[in-house]
């Protein structure tokens, strides 16, 4: 029995992008931050113990999984949440955690059915 693989792509937004940005720490903050507030590239390099060419990379995978959008703004980038991408993604745990729901009922079921209860 082969393996079935879903490569999911929404819109412009490839999920698997999403879930891969979203693997790392410093990634997941950005996001956070941005979604609440507006921050500049330079703001965000502050925030971390890390390099401003580190965090520029960081915002442009981010940018690439259509997690966050940056505008130009004189000399600063701004960068800024895209809650329609955390939407999407969620929608996809959603159904995922809906199907280990139907699992786990189904399971529940067949132990009933060992120990002759009924399943209903």
């Amino acid at each position: 029995m082969g393996v079935t693989y879903y490569h999911m792509v929404v819109g412009e937004v490839d999920l698997d992008q999403v879930f891969h940005a979203l693997a790392d720490g410093t990634r997941r903050d950005i996001v956070v931050r941005t979604l609440r507030d507006e921050y500049s590239v330079s703001a965000l390099s502050r925030l971390y113990p890390m390099t401003f060419a580190a965090v520029q990379k960081h915002v442009a995978v981010l940018e690439r999984a259509h997690l966050v959008t940056k505008r130009r703004s004189g000399r600063e980038q701004l960068v800024t949440g895209n809650v329609e991408t955390i939407r999407h993604a969620a929608r996809l745990l959603d159904q995922l955690e809906i199907v280990w729901r139907d699992r786990l009922d189904r399971f529940g079921d067949l132990l009933a059915e060992e120990d002759g209860g009924d399943p209903a």
